[in-house]
Parts: C-alpha cells; structure tokens; sequence
C-alpha cells in the first residue's frame, strides 16, 4: 500500500459538472477538509472519497479527531493559462500521532448536501511524526507555478 501525491481523477469529472466550489468563506464557496492517514493507506489518483480506513488517531490529548480538519481556501487566481488555488496552513496543536500523507475532500456540494468527495492526495514522502507537540501543513503559495492545485 502507498499514498501517491495526485489529482484525484473523479476530481477532475466532478469539475466539469459543477460540484465543486472553490470561491472564499463568505463568497458562497464550499467547505475542504484535511484527513490525515498512515503509511498502510492507499490514496492516490483512483482515490474518490474520504474513508476512515488508515486514517490515524491521536495517541493522547485531542489533537487530531476523525474526518480531519476544516481549510480555508486562500482564493482562486488566474494567469493567461494557469487557474489555481490553495489553502491556508494548517496545525494540530498538542499533537502525538505518524502520518504518512493526507486527503483534501469536499464536505459540501452545489446542492447543499453533506459529502466525502475527494479533492488531492498528498504525499508526505515518509512518517511524519509529532509528540505531544504542533503538526503543521504549509501549503505553498497561492500561485500559478506552487499552489496545491492548478490547471494548467
């Protein structure tokens, strides 16, 4: 088993049917989370929705619970042949859990209802471990040659 940094291809079909929304808190965008997972998980570009499978735990305190945390998008930009958009960083503070990688999904679609749809897989190259201490993700910048996605 593996985690593959990717798109995840029914990502790529539900953009073009409109589900979803990437536009800022209070913009009418719609809600992204970040799960976490470990080293057994399988995420990749055939990933579709969130899953509890491999998904870690925190070991102590209440750092990390199921389903992730909630992003905030950092706004949708354009250059003359590059859409792109990210996130603001994110930390669990208190933290003593290994990931491996993690998953953006939707938690939200067009008509309202709760989702799982999957977004990107990142790949953290290896166990990254936190003990009783902060776990952060640093997004890259919000740029057509770095953001988290871009199309190009």
């Amino acid at each position: 088993m593996a985690i593959t940094s990717a798109i995840c291809s029914s990502f790529k079909q539900e953009l073009l049917e409109g589900k979803h929304d990437f536009q800022t808190s209070g913009n009418g965008g719609h809600s992204f989370k970040i799960a976490l997972y470990d080293s057994s998980a399988s995420l990749g570009a055939s990933t579709t929705d969130y899953s509890t499978s491999e998904e870690i735990s925190n070991t102590s305190g209440s750092a990390y619970t199921a389903g992730g945390k909630a992003l905030t998008n950092t706004g949708v930009g354009l250059t003359s042949t590059t859409a792109f958009t990210d996130f603001s960083d994110v930390s669990f503070t208190s933290a003593s859990f290994t990931a491996n990688g993690a998953l953006i999904y939707n938690t939200t679609t067009n008509g309202g209802s709760n989702t799982t749809d999957a977004v990107c897989v990142i790949a953290f190259g290896s166990d990254k471990t936190a003990t009783n201490g902060t776990f952060e993700i640093q997004f890259p910048a919000n740029d057509s040659s770095n953001a988290i996605i871009r199309l190009a």
